[in-house]
C-alpha cells in the first residue's frame, strides 16, 4: 500500500535504463540544464545529475515531469529540519 504525504500526493521515482526517467510528487522545478536538475518534491529536494539532461514533459498541476538523458545518480536533501527554517535553499542543499 503507497503511503500519502501531507498534501495527498505520492511521490514516485521510475526509471527506465537510467536513460528516462518520470518522476510524481513533484511540487516545482527550482533549476534545470544539460547536467543538473533540481526539484521540489514531497519527499524533500532532489537533484538529478548526468548528460544531456532534458526535461520533456512538465505537468505541475498533477506533480509530473519526465526526464530524458543519461542519468547518474539521484541526491534527496530535507526542504527544512527543526531550526533550519530561515537558511536558504542552496544551504541546505549543500551541507
Amino acid at each position: 500500500m503507497e503511503e500519502l504525504s501531507g498534501s495527498g500526493r505520492i511521490h514516485k521515482v521510475m526509471m527506465t535504463n537510467r536513460r528516462s526517467c518520470a518522476i510524481n510528487g513533484v511540487n516545482d522545478v527550482l533549476s534545470f540544464d544539460v547536467h543538473e536538475i533540481l526539484l521540489e518534491t514531497e519527499q524533500g529536494m532532489l537533484m538529478i545529475k548526468g548528460e544531456e539532461l532534458h526535461v520533456s514533459r512538465l505537468t505541475l498541476e498533477k506533480g509530473e515531469v519526465d526526464i530524458d538523458g543519461r542519468i547518474d545518480s539521484f541526491t534527496y536533501s530535507d526542504v527544512a529540519g527543526p531550526g533550519r527554517k530561515n537558511e536558504s535553499l542552496l544551504t541546505r542543499l549543500f551541507r
